[in-house]
């Protein structure tokens, strides 16, 4: 079967499926994934809101998997796990690692608000707004078949990733093994600026004096 045979089996299968049903009849996993993407919502509200930072990296363990689950609905199984090993398993850790380690305030922290909810609250909705009417806008006779194949396995990914998007894949590749490699000189450099000049002790109450000076000399 040509390629343009087999799209246009699969438009067809599509829209058999969106005349199949409408708004107004729902399908169990339409309605599944209506509600855990009002409890993904909810979760990420309290994620922003929260002003404790232990909390709301939590609730952004709620909110990540929510989008995780989402993804599974829309039989898109190898991005919701990918979701689940780098989002949650990786970036939260990282995250509560982060909290641990600079010893963050466990309880209720002051400085988690910085008192422009307001112009937050705006730049959110209208990032929204624009998201949702680009979607709808580009999506707006495209149907997923939830019964059919899953056009979302890892097989069907794959085979995508690598046979027609493998030059952008390569270049992001490229992209973030310079972040990591900036990221490693900066680091060391700003480890060399911080360390003591060699043969130098310190002197209380003065600055770093080398050595055969007179402690005299060193205070003055």
């Amino acid at each position: 079967m040509s390629l343009a045979a087999a799209t246009a089996a699969t438009a067809r299968a599509t829209t058999a499926a969106a005349q199949s049903h409408g708004f107004l009849s729902p399908t169990g996993v339409e309605i599944a994934f209506l509600l855990v993407g009002l409890v993904t919502f909810g979760a990420a509200l309290v994620t922003v809101t929260t002003k404790q930072l232990v909390h709301a990296a939590l609730w952004l363990v709620v909110t990540l998997g929510g989008l995780a689950v989402e993804y599974l609905l829309l039989t898109a199984e190898f991005i919701a796990w990918v979701q689940v090993l780098i989002y949650v398993g990786s970036v939260v850790v990282l995250l509560l690692f982060g909290l641990m380690l600079t010893k963050a305030p466990i309880g209720r922290s002051p400085d988690a608000d910085s008192g422009n909810r307001w112009a937050a609250l705006t730049v959110a909705v209208a990032a929204a707004a624009a998201l949702v009417w680009v979607v709808v806008d580009a999506f707006r006779t495209t149907w997923v078949d939830l019964g059919g194949a899953p056009a979302g396995s890892t097989e069907v990914t794959g085979a995508s990733l690598f046979q027609s998007w493998v030059l952008p894949f390569e270049a992001l590749s490229v992209l973030l093994l310079a972040a990591l490699v900036g990221a490693i000189v900066l680091s060391r450099k700003a480890k060399a600026d911080a360390a003591p000049t060699p043969g130098a002790r310190t002197v209380p109450g003065a600055r770093n004096v080398p050595d055969g000076r007179s402690d005299k000399e060193g205070t003055r």
